[in-house]
């Protein structure tokens, strides 16, 4: 049985960042936009304003690329840490935990979005495919060049 969850996990990871990086996605639109309910109830965030048009605006472009796996390890740390700045600057002061001040989404998101930073985009991410061109680049180059003995 391990060793077939273990073959899924690639599988199981793609999925999660697609997930993740989908629902990030889709806080930055409801701010940028007004869609999916808008921001804070309704209406949209006003452009420029700090920090949550920027928040929105790292959400939007981070989890999209999060989401089709394309510099995921980049765009997700860069997310990462926008949500533990929107936790200890705008939720953490409110009250220690995040029960308490509404920081759940904002936690959860840092965390998941720092685990992919480590783990990649697993299986079915962009970052594969051009991994996998690159792969097979270097072998044809290593298999045309000679070896000098």
């Amino acid at each position: 049985m391990t060793g077939r969850l273990n073959s899924a996990q690639p599988y199981a990871l793609g999925l999660f960042r697609m997930v993740v990086g989908l629902l990030f996605a889709c806080h930055g639109a409801a701010s940028l936009f007004g869609v999916l309910g808008g921001a804070m109830g309704g209406g949209t965030i006003d452009a420029g304003t700090w920090p949550g048009w920027y928040a929105a605006v790292i959400q939007l472009v981070g989890g999209g690329l999060v989401a089709l796996g394309l510099g995921t390890r980049a765009a997700a740390f860069i997310s990462s840490g926008s949500m533990a700045y929107a936790y200890f600057k705008v939720h953490q002061p409110e009250a220690l935990w995040p029960m308490e001040n509404g920081g759940e989404a904002s936690a959860m998101f840092c965390w998941a979005l720092l685990l992919l930073v480590f783990t990649g985009s697993g299986a079915l991410g962009i970052d594969r495919l051009f991994a996998a061109r690159g792969e097979r680049k270097d072998d044809t180059e290593s298999e045309r060049t000679p070896v000098a003995a």
